[in-house]
């Protein structure tokens, strides 16, 4: 193993013990905690196996099939699946990988992804990030609600989106885009600081005066 490849790969000899909670706000998201350290430091977001190729744990993970995106951050692993895909299969695969991994020795993501993470990523890769966020989780959920959340613009760490459909207007939009869409995105782009709502709501099919 050379050192120009791996960053803090030190194997597990204690027991591993992993902890699955899928996410009330997004039930397409799985939460895997391990009682050891999978990889420092991060957030290491991959939205595909392409992203993921200097990331041997999740390349391995983006082999199971419905497995959209993997976050890695120290102890923990969280795991987003495509909507036709069930946890029941899921679950113990994505946690017989971690475990395998940790047993391995080897790091979860090498040294040229860590150096990459460390420059900063670029806005559009940032945005590519987001977007994959709205695609694959949240858009979906709410679609059922005729809604939508765009991305209007993303500059200095403060990304502008537009709610449309049957969220703009609606009182309880405010509550979705901070309880739910915020949260991931902060965890996965922690580049973002601030998220603004450029919504018109007054005109809105049930216009609301947001605070």
């Amino acid at each position: 193993m050379s050192n120009t490849s791996a960053l803090h790969a030190t194997q597990v000899h204690a027991p591993i013990t992993i902890k699955a909670e899928t996410a009330i706000a997004d039930p397409d998201t799985c939460k895997f905690t391990v009682s050891a350290i999978v990889q420092e430091g991060g957030p290491f977001f991959f939205a595909s196996a392409e992203q993921a190729a200097s990331a041997p744990l999740a390349a391995t993970l983006f082999e199971l099939p419905g497995v959209a995106s993997v976050l890695i951050v120290d102890n923990t692993v969280s795991v987003s699946k495509s909507a036709g895909a069930s946890w029941q299969a899921l679950k113990a695969a994505i946690g017989a990988a971690i475990r395998a991994q940790l047993l391995s020795g080897l790091p979860a993501v090498l040294a040229t992804a860590v150096a990459t993470q460390a420059q900063g990523r670029s806005t559009e890769i940032v945005r590519e990030i987001v977007q994959d966020i709205l695609d694959r989780e949240v858009n979906r959920s709410i679609a059922s609600h005729g809604g939508e959340i765009s991305i209007v613009d993303l500059r200095e760490g403060q990304l502008y989106v537009r709610m449309s459909g049957g969220c703009q207007g609606c009182a309880s939009s405010e509550a979705t885009l901070k309880q739910g869409f915020e949260v991931m995105v902060k965890r996965a782009a922690p580049e973002i600081t601030e998220i603004i709502d450029v919504t018109d709501h007054q005109s809105g099919q049930k216009p609301y005066y947001s605070r």
